[in-house]
């Protein structure tokens, strides 16, 4: 199925999104295509794998009565990272609220979720990036992950977190420095 699905476009999706008869098969080829993607930038950003999975619903939910708002002015993943991206953002933020707990203490909290989390893969190397990033402020963090785990362009962060690529470039090294320097801190 996943040669199949690479080779069916984005606009052929669209398409079948389109017309009342195909809609359900176009979103079941959206979904197939960019699940797991989605799935991973959001589990890199909200850390659990149930809270990950309730986000992901959610993004979904919002694509499936959204589609039909899509004015093709940018890419279709750019368009769904950025409605995934929003999702967890909410969700982080209803987080923060619920936890009185200190910033220290959260990053803290942040991390052991991951750790505890039974799909975490525990390697330390991965353990300790995995610590770095939770000591990063919640947008230096998203544009790291964006940049470095998901491989996106400035421009098509640019497009999903609507700020300029010079604020992201900013943002970016900034979050490599302050992991370099957790990662010699811990040595």
């Amino acid at each position: 199925m996943q040669t199949t699905l690479a080779a069916i476009s984005d606009d052929q999706i669209l398409a079948l999104l389109e017309k009342p008869r195909t809609y359900e098969r176009g979103f079941r080829l959206l979904m197939e295509k960019y699940q797991e993607r989605l799935y991973w930038h959001i589990r890199r950003l909200v850390s659990g794998h149930e809270d990950a999975n309730d986000v992901i619903q959610n993004c979904f939910l919002k694509v499936y009565r959204n589609i039909h708002n899509f004015e093709r002015k940018s890419k279709l993943y750019t368009w769904l990272y950025r409605i995934a991206t929003n999702e967890a953002i909410t969700f982080l933020k209803k987080e923060q609220r619920r936890s009185a707990a200190s910033i220290d203490e959260e990053e803290s909290q942040w991390a052991n979720r991951l750790e505890a989390d039974a799909y975490f893969d525990g390697e330390e190397a991965q353990a300790r990036l995995l610590r770095a990033l939770a000591s990063l402020p919640d947008k230096q963090r998203l544009v790291f992950n964006m940049r470095y785990f998901e491989e996106l362009s400035y421009r098509d962060i640019s497009e999903v977190l609507n700020t300029s690529e010079g604020a992201l470039k900013a943002s970016y090294h900034h979050a490599v420095k302050k992991i370099e320097a957790f990662f010699k801190a811990e040595l």
